[in-house]
């Protein structure tokens, strides 16, 4: 028979939860407002014609894969920060992330650098028609000015999640969506430059972003006493750990477009069906990435502060939180899964086709929960190895399945969202579960 719970340990798990709500809600709200920049230039262009929509399309695919693949600038800072600040060694903990500010502006300049020369090379790949190869490369080119100030923002936010404070990312986001949809607006139509107007506008408008940023950790580091310039063995360390979560990220994305190389022999309509179910799948994602967020700076804290209980009750209160999260979203799947169609397609065939990936995508929420805020506490208590090599476990589990059911789209979304999920949550399951492994993470 189970304990009886006590006065202290309901009081305890109460608190746990309401630090996962304050860090998890604004979270949420910042990750939703990140893909309306790319819906409002998308939404502004499209008034331009096909031609640049296209380009912009192309452009953006290249710039997306970029910046998601280094995410890990703002997922390798917020357990350094939260450790050290756990620790009591606020100093530690904005220099932190300053190193990891430095880290991203360096890795923005090289890789601005290196991908001037390579954008029309890069555009060319995708065969488009010479017409919007061109306006592409004009807008990837352009864009790339504001790489190394996305990145620092990425990084920045990282730090300031670290420091325990969401709120601040929410407001940057929403002042510097709006600020883009004006901008890009006046440039577009009001100068006439067309599609260079929208990259050059959001470039603005990223520059400004980061320089609001800097600003912060400019007044975080003289407040704590933390140095500006860039510790040798920070900036290692974050790149050493950001290593391993680049290779994560990218075991990420290789199932996904394995997932859309699937779908696409399965005919247009399979693909269009496919491509309708991860854009449902990655937005009921945002909302589950911010329990795992909540995790990454609350267990990082909890292992800072020496205190192993605290980092389990936040483990168990965030797996449950996650699986009931997955529940409700995927009744409200399942609840809209036979009007979702005329939202997206005009096809009948898709319509048809997409309430059973609906249905599938609705029965593995609850695992995809599970998953997600697991993947957020590994991060939190800095296990990017491990992450990294489970990322090619479940690789070597789900490219032969996705190969063996994928013949129909009800097997190909069978194999990703049960099977895929699935198999990533035994592999973070067994870590995150078992025995000793907070005393690990305490030692490492």
């Amino acid at each position: 028979m189970p304990r009886p719970t006590t006065t202290a340990e309901r009081a305890e798990r109460r608190s746990v939860d309401r630090d996962v709500v304050r860090l998890a809600v604004p979270a949420l709200g910042a990750l939703v407002v990140e893909p309306l920049f790319l819906l409002t230039d998308t939404a502004l262009v499209g008034h331009l014609g096909a031609t640049a929509l296209a380009a912009v399309g192309l452009a953006s695919v290249v710039l997306q894969t970029v910046t998601g693949l280094l995410v890990f600038l703002a997922y390798a800072t917020t357990p350094a920060v939260a450790r050290a600040l756990g620790g009591g060694d606020r100093r530690g903990a904005v220099h932190a992330g300053i190193d990891g500010m430095w880290l991203a502006l360096a890795l923005g300049v090289v890789l601005a650098l290196v991908g001037w020369p390579l954008a029309g090379p890069l555009v060319d790949l995708f065969g488009a028609s010479p017409e919007v190869s061109a306006a592409a490369t004009a807008y990837l080119t352009l864009s790339l000015v504001g790489l190394p100030g996305i990145l620092v923002v990425t990084a920045s936010t990282g730090l300031l999640r670290g420091l325990q404070d969401t709120r601040t990312p929410l407001v940057v986001a929403t002042v510097g969506f709006v600020a883009n949809g004006l901008l890009n607006a006046v440039l577009i139509y009001g100068v006439g430059w067309g599609v260079e107007g929208s990259a050059a506008g959001t470039v603005v408008v990223q520059w400004a972003m980061a320089a609001v940023y800097v600003v912060i950790a400019v007044r975080a580091a003289r407040a704590s006493g933390a140095p500006l310039r860039p510790g040798a063995s920070g900036v290692v360390r974050a790149l050493c750990s950001g290593a391993w979560l680049f290779l994560r990220t990218v075991s990420l994305r290789v199932a996904m477009l394995a997932t859309v190389a699937t779908a696409s022999g399965l005919g247009t309509t399979g693909l269009a069906t496919t491509q309708v179910g991860l854009t449902v799948f990655s937005t009921l994602a945002f909302a589950l990435d911010a329990l795992a967020i909540a995790g990454q700076a609350l267990v990082g804290h909890g292992l800072g502060a020496r205190d192993p209980a605290r980092v389990r009750l936040v483990t168990r209160r965030l797996v449950v939180l996650g699986i009931l999260g997955g529940v409700l979203l995927g009744v409200v799947v399942v609840a809209v899964s036979g009007v979702l169609g005329p939202v997206f397609s005009d096809s009948a065939a898709v319509r048809s086709a997409l309430p059973v990936v609906l249905v599938l995508i609705a029965v593995g929420m609850p695992v995809a929960g599970y998953v997600f805020v697991l993947d957020g506490v590994l991060i939190g208590a800095g296990d990017a190895r491990y992450l990294a090599l489970a990322g090619v476990v479940n690789l070597v589990v789900y490219l032969p399945l996705l190969w063996w059911l994928g013949g129909s789209l009800a097997g190909l979304w069978a194999a990703f969202a049960l099977g895929y999920i699935g198999v990533r949550a035994v592999t973070l399951g067994v870590r995150a579960h078992r025995p000793g492994w907070v005393g690990q993470a305490l030692a490492r």
